[in-house]
């Protein structure tokens, strides 16, 4: 699995004008399940990204992680993050088909939730308008084939 991980003061997506996931302070995930993930990978992605101490603590250090922080996480489905960009137009043959995707992206958020965080989501397969006050800025890329 693939994410692009963004330290947030708050984020919103909407589906035709509707309100489907917001947060306050957190993380933004943008998460795209590929062809050969399975829930391991969800599972190490999703204890990867409630750990990551990428939060200021007192002297102003990357030292804290959304636990410490009380923060939440918007996780929003993004097939592109599978983008094969060899030519002009990408590919994203390698990105996982959609009932696969569907499960792990609905298996990562529970992953997630079970740490204790607030889970809010966009909603799979939509057409998403995102918002986001990145705080810093802050944009970590996750990969699982690259543990």
């Amino acid at each position: 699995m693939r994410a692009l991980v963004q330290r947030v003061s708050e984020a919103r997506v909407t589906v035709d004008g509707r309100v489907t996931g917001e947060i306050g302070r957190g993380l933004l995930v943008l998460v795209c399940a590929m062809q050969t993930d399975s829930e391991a990978q969800s599972l190490w992605l999703a204890r990867k990204i409630v750990n990551l101490r990428i939060f200021r603590d007192m002297e102003g250090k990357m030292n804290k992680s959304l636990h410490d922080v009380g923060g939440a996480t918007l996780v929003v489905s993004q097939f592109t993050l599978a983008a094969e960009t060899k030519g002009n137009r990408p590919g994203f043959s390698t990105a996982a088909p959609p009932d696969l995707a569907r499960k792990l992206y609905s298996h990562f958020s529970a992953q997630v939730r079970s740490h204790g965080i607030s889970v809010a989501n966009g909603e799979f397969g939509a057409d998403m308008k995102v918002s986001l006050v990145n705080d810093g800025p802050v944009t970590i890329w996750l990969d699982t084939d690259e543990h």
